[in-house]
């Protein structure tokens, strides 16, 4: 089976890349630039099965909220709707696309997110990967093309890039975190996992039509993780306790709640339907997916 993986160059394309080699799929990595509404992509889908869509814009810009929400929709969604429609019509059976947790929302309270409840998303790039989903969606529905979405939360792996890059970075310089009373709990999946569970929604017959929630199976506070990371560095935790309501007011002082936020709040997932669906769970452990992380680095 002939797969085209978009955005192959990014941080998951690059990967998924060299975990499927060799496998049940044969893949063909495609790097286009710009991805939009008038990109051509007759010549690259020739003879393919399934489409993986993962190109996206997912860099915030600094021209404001409705410039930016513009430059979202022009490679999230109208990007998106032109390589769908010309999936479709060169015969691509199933279009795998890599969506975002933030489209379901940036936090939980009582209850984890599930693949069946409404979307909450708030900013530009999540609303613009809702978007591309309903527009999918109506494609599907128009065409013999079947869609298969996956939202996943943070990513990592080797060569992350983001906050998580600039969390190690800090714990590589032994700069003491004050981070050590944040008890909270969140999901993550590791590339390994996703990557799994990317291969088998292009293969599984039961995919098809469904939107699917992934992470690793195991929620972790944010002290934790710093844990996970140090140890992977073969570093000691530099955690120090401070309560989380001064943690609040330093943030305000410094105009870094919307990062404090980010750092603290409880983002949990629910992947049960992805699990009996699918048949599937995650193959590697958050401790394993660290070791395997650093492994490679």
């Amino acid at each position: 089976m002939k797969a085209m993986v978009t955005g192959a160059s990014g941080f998951v394309g690059q990967n998924l890349c060299a975990i499927l080699e060799g496998g049940e799929l044969d893949v063909v990595p495609a790097i286009r630039k710009p991805i939009d509404a008038t990109t051509e992509w007759a010549d690259q889908l020739s003879d393919v099965d399934v489409v993986i869509h993962l190109a996206a814009r997912v860099h915030v810009m600094n021209s404001g909220e409705a410039g930016d929400l513009a430059s979202f929709r022009e490679i999230n969604v109208e990007g998106t709707r032109n390589l769908a429609k010309q999936a479709a019509q060169s015969g691509v059976k199933r279009f795998v696309f890599l969506s975002s947790i933030k489209v379901n929302g940036e936090r939980t309270h009582q209850k984890p997110f599930s693949a069946d409840q409404e979307c909450g998303p708030e900013d530009a790039y999540a609303i613009s990967k809702l978007e591309a989903e309903v527009t999918l969606r109506e494609i599907e529905q128009e065409t013999n093309m079947e869609v298969v979405i996956i939202r996943p939360p943070l990513v990592y792996g080797p060569g992350v890039k983001g906050n998580l890059a600039t969390l190690v970075s800090m714990i590589k310089k032994g700069i003491p975190l004050p981070l050590g009373a944040v008890n909270n709990r969140r999901d993550l999946v590791s590339i390994y996992n996703l990557c799994d569970l990317i291969r088998v929604c292009c293969l599984h017959s039961e995919a098809a039509g469904k939107t699917f929630l992934v992470s690793d199976g195991e929620s972790i506070s944010t002290a934790e993780l710093v844990r996970y990371l140090a140890n992977g560095l073969g570093r000691k935790a530099r955690l120090f306790f401070v309560p989380i309501q001064v943690l609040k007011l330093a943030a305000r002082i410094f105009g870094k709640s919307v990062e404090l936020e980010k750092l603290t709040c409880n983002l949990q997932i629910d992947i049960s339907l992805t699990q009996q669906v699918l048949d599937w769970k995650p193959p590697f452990t958050v401790a394993e997916s660290f070791r395997k992380m650093f492994a490679e680095e």
